[in-house]
């Protein structure tokens, strides 16, 4: 039994909304209650997960003809012991505060005229209307008029503007409002920037173009995708060699739900995620092969479905479903703007598909994955940014926290809220960091924020702890440094709306210690004032240090010599075979010495050294790729697990890999890892006998390993807490560094 609260934003009141929430309650056995209040619509449901997975896929599937849900954040809860459910009175307290919404897919009213010969709209690729249409990416100040939104470029026609001063009208003051008289238009542009086409036109030589197996670049809502035939192997093949991106999964778009189901097999709970008004891009187990490059050595696939009129017309049109990766450089933001477009996606497009409506702020498409049964967001962006993270509590000052520098976002902490910038990337070289620094600027001067207070990572390496560093000298703001797993741990409270005490369990690959050392293997006794290293895996060296993050052999070096010393070179010799006897030879002095080898607790790097020396992989293409691999290997039936062994406050993991070296069927090998992980969070959380345990870190999304802790820990008396809203990984941390100024 579980409890999923619901909180749904948009045109939801006035609308029959309460009673046709109360009539799938009621068909489904829930109980709850369901009402109104300043934010929108609040819902809570108690009964089965998988009835509660129906209900969430039917809220959306079935809602009134003019219910509209422009946001929806769900959590699963603790059961209460709901009685009935019933439609209570509306509340009335709390200021309605105004909510910059994200970019919010198009709706079932635009598309049937999109796709009406004999409507003014049809095929228009702007078409939209005030319950869909983009939000975020257009908007330039509040309050959310035209004249303040990229639109303002474009004079409403006599028939648009009747529509947008008529109450009655389903675009009354739709900001986006436009037609193909008076509205933005597309452009086709070959790689040497020659105007090839426009409007229609170029619609259709777009689409000639993809059939044909070409690879185009389409600028949609906060970016461009680079797009091409998810069929076709060459094609996708090709994108790769161009992009450089060797065997990063790369994310399909498809037709409808329908399409979806012919090459992968999402759970309900899945589907209800595809078809939510967010759109994210959904990890899904794949079914029948799409070309082999879209997700080499992975059971699963990103996939995701139209958002925009310009997608649903290709994608219509096509029939088939199509690569959609973001349009960008390696290591690179997104592109947004067409002369950047022009400049720099012509090396890897054929030709180029603009339009002339300007993207104000660059926004990723977010990424969602059930994990333990729960939609947790691997990347929080389209969709979801900018809307508010509410707090536990309300913050004594203005908070600018900048996250990490890994999967950056940056967030906004002020009142009982912290607002979370959308998906800015890998901050590790002036190009992002510039963009880093845009997209702070921008936020703070879309809200008027002015930080009282500016909280930053601790490791002094991270480009966003030296921004912070500068940026609080500059302006004269107290500073304040986070340890990078506290603030993760945090994340997961803030988020579940904790106060007191936690166990927090925080795995990932680094996070820089207050000892000096690379922490990632963490079991912290905290709360929103201080924390407590409690418990840790036994630190080892790291040969060749942040190579390791790329090499999973060199993890398996420092493993082997960790346990056999000297004689592991031998070892090495006989089970890798990825390096030559010399080369081995001075890695081990390195070793020895500690020349170049940090010492680490990381869980993460654990990962990578049993995927080494199973032999999966030696060599990464890109982070996290081995614990996917691992991942995919977990299977269920295999209950067995490695011995280890917990000495004072350190776990010794030398006697897992002891077993690990004479198991020799990789599956089972990966499996009683997993297990055995398990197996330590529930000794610990015994020895430690906090009741409430939060699961943070990147290497939280591992769905077997979440699953099996939650259902382990719960059988044994304990709260399991995981992320839902904002992602485990580093994506989170900056809503952790918000909470943690709320006590310093």
């Amino acid at each position: 039994m579980k409890r999923l609260r619901i909180r749904l934003n948009g045109t939801v009141q006035g609308v029959g909304f309460r009673p046709f929430v109360y009539r799938i309650a009621k068909e489904l056995g829930l109980k709850g209650y369901v009402l109104n209040d300043s934010f929108g619509v609040e819902i809570e449901a108690e009964g089965k997960k998988e009835l509660l997975d129906t209900f969430l896929k039917r809220l959306n599937e079935e809602k009134p003809p003019l219910a509209r849900i422009y946001s929806q954040e769900i959590e699963f809860l603790e059961p209460l012991g709901y009685t009935d459910f019933e439609i209570r009175e509306s509340k009335e307290e709390g200021k309605k505060e105004v909510l910059i919404l994200p970019d919010i897919a198009t709706c079932e009213d635009c598309l049937r005229e999109l796709f009406d010969p004999k409507d003014r709209r049809y095929l228009y690729p702007f078409i939209n209307c005030t319950n869909c249409g983009p939000r975020f990416t257009i908007i330039e100040k509040l309050p959310y008029d035209r004249p303040n939104t990229t639109m303002k470029v474009f004079d409403m026609c006599p028939n648009c503007r009747r529509e947008y001063e008529d109450p009655l009208n389903r675009r009354f003051h739709a900001q986006p409002n436009a037609c193909p008289v008076c509205g933005p238009w597309v452009s086709l542009y070959d790689r040497e920037g020659n105007l090839i086409a426009e409007r229609e036109e170029a619609i259709e030589l777009l689409l000639e173009a993809i059939m044909e197996g070409k690879i185009v670049a389409v600028k949609g809502v906060g970016g461009f995708h680079l797009i091409c035939d998810a069929r076709k192997e060459e094609s996708v093949r090709t994108l790769r060699e161009r992009k450089r991106r060797q065997e990063k999964p790369f994310a399909v778009m498809f037709r409808d739900l329908k399409q979806v189901e012919e090459h992968a097999e999402p759970t309900e709970l899945e589907k209800g995620l595809l078809i939510s008004p967010e759109r994210p891009i959904v990890l899904v187990k794949k079914r029948r092969e799409l070309a082999p490059s879209v997700a080499p050595g992975l059971s699963r696939v990103g996939a995701f479905l139209p958002y925009s009129p310009l997608h649903h017309i290709i994608l219509r049109r096509l029939g088939f479903p199509v690569v959609a990766t973001s349009g960008n450089l390696s290591d690179e933001p997104i592109v947004k703007d067409n002369d950047e477009a022009l400049e720099k996606l012509s090396q890897f497009a054929d030709i180029i598909l603009l339009h002339n409506r300007e993207i104000r702020r660059r926004c990723d498409d977010s990424v969602v994955k059930v994990i333990g049964g729960i939609p947790t967001p691997i990347r929080r962006s389209r969709g979801y940014a900018p809307l508010p993270v509410r707090l536990p509590f309300k913050l004594p000052k203005k908070v600018l926290a900048v996250g990490g520098m890994l999967k950056n976002t940056f967030a906004l902490g002020m009142g009982d809220r912290a607002i979370l910038s959308q998906h800015i990337g890998d901050v590790e070289n002036l190009t992002t960091l510039e963009a880093f620094e845009e997209a702070v600027f921008d936020l703070m001067e879309l809200y008027e924020f002015e930080p009282e207070v500016i909280v930053c990572d601790l490791h002094p390496r991270y480009e966003t702890t030296r921004w912070a560093e500068e940026f609080s000298q500059e302006k004269g703001i107290p500073l304040l440094k986070v340890q990078h797993h506290y603030a993760h741990v945090l994340s997961c409270m803030a988020e579940n709306s904790i106060e007191g005490k936690v166990l927090g369990i925080a795995w990932d690959g680094t996070g820089y210690g207050e000892d000096g050392t690379l922490w990632g293997g963490e079991f912290l006794l905290c709360d929103y004032r201080s924390y407590e290293r409690a418990f840790y895996f036994k630190p080892f060296r790291l040969i060749g240090g942040e190579k390791v993050v790329k090499e999973p052999r060199r993890v398996a070096l420092s493993i082997l010599f960790e346990l056999f010393g000297e004689e592991g070179i031998n070892i090495v010799l006989e089970r890798l075979g990825e390096f030559s006897e010399r080369e081995i030879i001075n890695l081990y002095r390195s070793w020895e010495r500690g020349i170049n080898s940090p010492y680490s607790s990381s869980v993460g790097r654990l990962f990578d050294g049993v995927a080494s020396l199973l032999g999966i992989r030696q060599v990464l293409s890109y982070e996290g790729q081995a614990a996917m691999m691992i991942e995919d290997l977990y299977d269920s039936g295999i209950k067995d697990s490695f011995p280890y062994e917990i000495e004072g406050s350190q776990i010794n993991w030398a006697p897992i890999f002891l077993s690990l070296l004479e198991e020799e069927n990789p599956k089972v090998a990966a499996s009683k890892f997993i297990n055995t992980l398990v197996r330590i969070a529930l000794d610990v959380a015994r020895r430690v006998g906090e009741e409430r345990v939060c699961l943070s870190g990147g290497v939280m999304q591992n769905d077997p390993l979440v699953s099996k802790i939650r259902e382990l820990l719960e059988e044994n008396g304990f709260k399991v807490y995981t992320h839902q809203r904002v992602p485990p990984n580093d994506g989170g941390i900056s809503l952790g560094q918000v909470v943690c100024s709320s006590e310093k």
